[in-house]
């Protein structure tokens, strides 16, 4: 199904979502071609649809065929769909997939490969919603604003199921930390902002990873080899200054790690093998903070071109969103 969209993307027609529902500041709206659209069947399954062409909308248009559950999907939140897509000039189906037991295309919102009608779209959809919308061809190929003075030209058809909406944060219960383990604050959306001790490591954080839970979850348990959606940011122990490259928070959305104890499959992510270690056994919803000794993390060798220093101590905050 990724191989769907890319070719999508190829054709210079890429993913369009356009939306109207409850939530607030919905970014696109119904209009004569979404209405043009006719789809019959049941949600979660590939939808029938019909339309007359060409679809040529001056502005991408939709309309909302099922409500969803929640609040509308934010910005940076990922979310799990299943789709198909149509050329508004011919009608011919285009790609799609995600329906039944194939499995989802993931998608964030304002990421990096998105592009305007997705993100107009994501802004008023919400975990449930099966939407129609018709995406205007300067939105559809990520131009993001009409030529002006140029006629519009054939529009994208989509219709697409939210099958899962992850949230941005952890949403457990606040726990007490020990004394002298670093301080976290959090922002209103979420993000951390950390101090580490002008002290040490803790002797417990000299070999082995030490894990304090920061807020408990009581979601699903991670089991070792399971994908997991999370957030995290790092900081170097000894300046307490952030890792931009290790921070899903400055990267603008979250990422999908591997729970594992093997190092070789840890570093393979790009990730110390304490992180990927210390999600194993942890509800969804928990956040963690982890001390991550030089041994469990980039060794001797540092990374980053010496963003990561030889034998770092590193210190992580990670809120396990989901599991895959």
């Amino acid at each position: 199904m990724r191989s769907s969209l890319a070719l999508i993307a190829a054709l210079g027609v890429a993913v369009a979502l356009s939306a109207c529902s409850t939530g607030p500041a919905p970014e696109a709206a119904p209009g004569a071609s979404s209405e043009a659209v006719t789809v019959t069947g049941d949600f979660g399954s590939e939808p029938k649809v019909e339309f007359p062409t060409p679809l040529t909308p001056g502005e991408t248009q939709c309309e909302v065929l099922q409500e969803g559950e929640g609040e509308p999907i934010a910005e940076g939140q990922l979310v799990e769909v299943a789709y198909v897509a149509y050329d508004g000039g011919t009608g011919e189906k285009l790609g799609g997939g995600g329906f039944g037991d194939s499995g989802g295309q993931l998608l964030v919102r304002g990421g990096s490969d998105s592009i305007p009608a997705m993100d107009k779209g994501l802004s008023c959809a919400s975990e449930g919603s099966r939407v129609v919308f018709v995406a205007a061809d300067y939105d559809a190929s990520g131009a993001g604003e009409p030529t002006p003075g140029a006629d519009p030209k054939n529009g994208v058809v989509f219709v697409l199921d939210v099958l899962r909406a992850f949230p941005t944060k952890a949403e457990g219960a606040p726990q007490l930390t020990r004394d002298g383990f670093p301080a976290v604050v959090l922002a209103p959306d979420g993000r951390p902002g950390i101090t580490v001790p002008k002290a040490d490591p803790p002797a417990d954080a000299t070999d082995t990873t030490a894990v304090e839970t920061l807020k408990g979850g009581n979601g699903p348990v991670v089991k070792d080899g399971d994908t997991v959606v999370v957030q995290f940011t790092a900081v170097n122990w000894d300046d307490n200054q952030v890792i931009s490259q290790l921070s899903t928070w400055e990267q603008g959305a979250p990422a999908r790690v591997g729970a594992t104890s093997d190092a070789k499959t840890a570093m393979q992510m790009g990730l110390p093998v304490g992180l990927t270690t210390a999600l194993i056994g942890q509800q969804v919803g928990s956040q963690l903070g982890l001390i991550i000794p030089a041994g469990e993390a980039y060794g001797e060798q540092g990374a980053g071109n010496g963003v990561i220093a030889p034998n770092a101590t590193l210190f992580f905050v990670v809120d396990i969103l989901g599991v895959l």
